[in-house]
Formats: structure tokens, sequence, C-alpha cells
């Protein structure tokens, strides 16, 4: 007990949260106002449980329903016989392929062939892979999110003076009275990303899967330490700055997984555009700037200073990374003639194959249709070299007559 006291003081000093000559003590004197305390952090834990039981809500009986009426389709996917030596490869080593020597191992214990043990591992992948209609639940419930924090940090926003003038956010700092709407706004927006933390285990894996990990903790972590430290003003402008163009992204991932390429092309070019605006000219212009700078002449460094904008570094370089993405797309769009596929979506390029090999018809079949095609080319040629020889025949009867 004696421990936790002293790690609890530890890490509530003040000189890690707090200006210098600034105390909690100076933070509880605040009158007519709600001053926030670390202490409220801890809504954001059953507020996060509550998303995930609305998600499960939501995407059951609003975004399946919504899946089917867009025209979302499943691929087919194919069962495989249980094999107990197999499937406890598969278990163990997922999602790495058997090698050359565990292959051969698979094929003696087994008693299968080696073409049949290929196959049985395509379609036991297959099988893991989430179909479009839980891609789309996923993208639908999140756009409806990121749709509402928009709307609502907008709306509260707009007529607060640090939205226009980013000075104003240092404007009595760190003595600032919070409204009762950003403090939901905050609490809320932790809470949906705790949610996001809890359920990646779940959620559809994509390429950049360790760095949206990295974002999910970062911005826990930014939202913590700047409502503990009263960067409450800054935050809000950040989280809007993000919402901004998520809901954009989500929407454009809906109308893909429909088949509503041209809606999906038009929506992500509109998203590219506003990502690249407010993630590399707003936030390091205005944002970073403000925190980096501006913030100084109000107060002398702390801890804190530098721990808040290291975490928004942290997210500045993966809005790099993921704008180098968004323009590799935008070139196979403009140069190319098409929009390939989300470069962050999970990789369906040997699921494709394996749909392909399934509806392809037998080797007797296959040989059919392949005598049929050559036998429709050689009457063709045979006919195409009569022709010339019918119109010489033709043209010289007359003579003849």
């Amino acid at each position: 007990m004696l421990k936790m006291d002293i790690l609890d003081q530890w890490l509530w000093r003040q000189e890690y949260w707090l200006p210098p000559g600034i105390s909690w003590e100076d933070m509880r004197k605040m009158e007519k106002a709600h001053c926030p305390l670390p202490r409220d952090l801890f809504l954001s834990l059953p507020i996060a449980f509550t998303c995930i039981a609305i998600r499960f809500i939501f995407e059951r009986y609003v975004a399946v329903p919504l899946s089917r009426y867009l025209g979302v389709r499943d691929r087919r996917r194919v069962p495989v016989v249980f094999s107990p030596k197999l499937e406890g490869f598969y278990i163990q080593h997922y999602p790495r392929e058997p090698s050359q020597s565990e292959m051969n191992t698979l094929v003696k214990h087994s008693g299968l062939a080696r073409r049949q043990v290929e196959v049985w591992f395509r379609h036991r992948r297959n099988l893991d892979r989430p179909s479009n209609t839980t891609k789309f639940c996923e993208a639908c419930w999140r756009f409806v999110f990121y749709m509402m924090s928009f709307s609502f940090g907008v709306l509260s926003l707009i007529d607060k003076p640090w939205f226009w003038d980013q000075r104003e956010c240092w404007k009595g700092y760190p003595q600032q009275p919070v409204d009762q709407l950003h403090f939901w706004y905050y609490l809320i927006e932790l809470g949906f990303y705790w949610s996001l933390l809890l359920c990646v285990s779940v959620d559809v894996k994509r390429k950049d899967f360790k760095e949206q990990v990295v974002h999910h903790i970062a911005t826990i972590f930014l939202l913590s330490f700047s409502y503990c430290s009263n960067y409450i003003r800054v935050g809000t402008l950040v989280m809007l700055v993000h919402d901004s163009s998520d809901f954009l992204l989500e929407s454009a991932k809906m109308f893909n997984y429909a088949g509503w390429k041209t809606t999906c092309d038009s929506l992500f070019v509109i998203f590219a555009v506003v990502f690249l605006v407010t993630r590399l000219v707003v936030f390091p212009s205005k944002i970073i700037h403000t925190t980096l700078f501006l913030s100084m002449e109000v107060f002398q460094p702390f801890m804190g200073y530098y721990f808040f904008n290291a975490l928004l570094l942290i997210l500045q370089a993966l809005h790099i990374f993921w704008a180098w993405l968004i323009l590799r797309m935008v070139y196979k769009f403009l140069f190319l003639g098409k929009l390939e596929k989300d470069e962050r979506s999970d990789d369906e390029s040997l699921e494709d194959e394996e749909d392909c090999e399934e509806e392809q018809p037998s080797w007797k079949q296959r040989e059919v249709v392949l005598n049929c095609k050559l036998a429709s080319l050689t009457s063709s040629c045979v006919l195409n070299n009569l022709t010339p020889q019918r119109s010489n025949l033709s043209s010289r009867l007359p003579k003849s007559r």
C-alpha cells in the first residue's frame, strides 16, 4: 500500500503536468467552472464499453440491412475437410505458410496428396478472411461516429475565439474553465479510441496494422495528457482536424465494398484533398506551431510541454506516411486511369486467385470448350480463304460469257 502511495505521488507530481508556479491546489480553486482532474478520465472506460455495445447493435440491425440494400456481395467460401494434423499446424503457425520440409511432413501424416494439402491451406486461409459485409459494417460504424463527432465539434467550436485565433488557446492558461460540451466531447472521443484499441484484434487487419495501433495509443496518451494538463482548447482543435477527413474515407470504403466504383472514386478524391490540406498544412502550421512557439509566450517549458509536442510530432509522422500512400493511389488514378483498392487494405490477391480457381470448369469441360473454339477459328479461317476465291471466280464468269 505504501508503494502505491509513493507511485501515486510520483506520477501526479505537479512539475510533470503543470507549468512552473502552478499547483493542483490552484487548479481546484477555479470558481464557477469545471476543473479538469485526472480522475475524470476513468469515465472513458465505461464509455468505451458502451461504444462497443452500441457498435454491436448498430452493425447487426442497421449496417447489415444497409449493406444488402446497397448490394454488398460476399465471396463464396469453400469449406474444408477437417484434418487434425493440418488444422493444428495452421493454428500454430498462422499466417505463415508451410515450408518445403514441413509440407512433405504434412503430406506424409495427413495421407493427402501435395496438391490437396496446398488447396486445403488456401481454402482454410480464405475462411478466416473477413467478408465484404464485415468490412462494410466496420466502415459504416466508423463513418457514423466520425460524422457525428465532426458535426458536434464544429457546432461547439464555431463561436469560440480560439477556433479563429490560436493565441486564445493560451489566454489564462492553465486556469481555463472547461465547458460541459467540451468535457463530453473529450471523454466520448477518448472512449471511442479506447474501444478501437480493445477491438483491434477482431477488426479487419490491414497493411498498416502496426501504424494503426501506434496511432490509437498515441491518440489516447495525447487526449489523456492534454486533459490533465488542461490543453483542452488545443485538444479540441486536434480532434476536429482529424475527424474532418476520417468520415470521408469511411464513406468511400462503404461504397467500394458495395461496388459503387464511380461514387467511391469521387469520395476518395474529395478525401485525398481534405486529408492533404488538413494533415499536411493546417495541422503543422496552426496546431503544432501554436503548441511549440505561441505557448512559449505564456509559460516556460516544462515536462508536459515536451511530452505533448512529442505526441503531436508522432501523429504528424503518421500523417506523412498515410499521405504517401494516398498520393500513390492518386497517381494510379490520374496516370493509369483507374483507382486501385485502398493501399492500406488487407491483401486479397490470393483470395481472388482462389475464387478464379474454384470457378474454373473441369479439365474435360475446358478441353471441349477449347476444341469448340479451335473448330470455330478453323472454320472462320477457311471461310476467309474461300471468300477471295469466290470473288475471283465471279469476276471471271463475265469474261468467259
